[in-house]
């Protein structure tokens, strides 16, 4: 419980992604709409676990190797913290909510492979959740727990975007001025919020790590 409490925020910041939503529009647009932006959802959901575990399994390496796995951890914390700082200076002046679309006719499987790199699209966004891996293993829950979590915050992520495909199912081309209006609501939100959520997170990471190797433990 004690860790959900802290990836709960990290969550919530990772969820703020008007690079995904607005790309869930521009499929909700196509001729098939369920199914592409539901494929585009799978793809990004996927690719963002599979990284999850890579990243993990290399940690975990490194860690075994050095037969200390801490300090590892609180340095990854720091990388992230200084990569939270630098994506706000690129989140400025809206560069956060940038989009690339899609540059070819939208079919589910082409959708799938898009969701798949839609992290790199949006990059500031994807910090987060370095963040909350690096929260994951200094839990020390083990593989199968810490393979549980991150089942669960992936789709805890997923969730809220997994509303868009069942909106228009439910309601058709009537959902479609809905979605468009929260797409930019929230491109207008992150605009102005991301590079403040994104120091400060960075901030605290960064703190967190110098307290670990000053102290001997961090500040979460």
């Amino acid at each position: 419980m004690d860790l959900w409490s802290t990836l709960l925020p990290l969550l919530l910041i990772d969820v703020l992604n008007p690079v995904l939503f607005a790309l869930l529009i521009v499929a909700v647009g196509s001729d098939r709409p369920t199914a592409n932006s539901s494929a585009l959802i799978a793809g990004h959901t996927v690719a963002y676990f599979v990284v999850g575990i890579l990243i993990a399994m290399g940690l975990d390496q490194i860690s075994n190797r050095l037969a200390n796995p801490k300090p590892i951890d609180f340095g990854i914390s720091m990388a992230a913290g200084v990569l939270c700082l630098w994506a706000a200076l690129g989140a400025r002046n809206g560069g956060a909510s940038k989009t690339k679309e899609p540059e070819r006719e939208l079919t589910p499987l082409y959708c799938f492979g898009f969701g798949a790199v839609v992290n790199f699209i949006g990059a500031p966004f994807a910090v987060p959740y370095f963040a909350a891996l690096g929260q994951i293993l200094k839990a020390d829950l083990g593989t199968d727990g810490s393979l549980a979590v991150l089942v669960g915050y992936n789709l805890a992520y997923a969730f809220p975007f997994a509303m868009v495909p069942l909106l228009v199912a439910i309601m058709g081309d009537r959902s479609k001025p809905f979605l468009h209006k929260i797409s930019d609501m929230l491109t207008g939100l992150v605009d102005k919020l991301m590079p403040i959520i994104l120091s400060l997170l960075g901030l605290a990471l960064i703190a967190d790590s110098i307290s670990f190797f000053a102290r001997g433990h961090g500040l979460f």
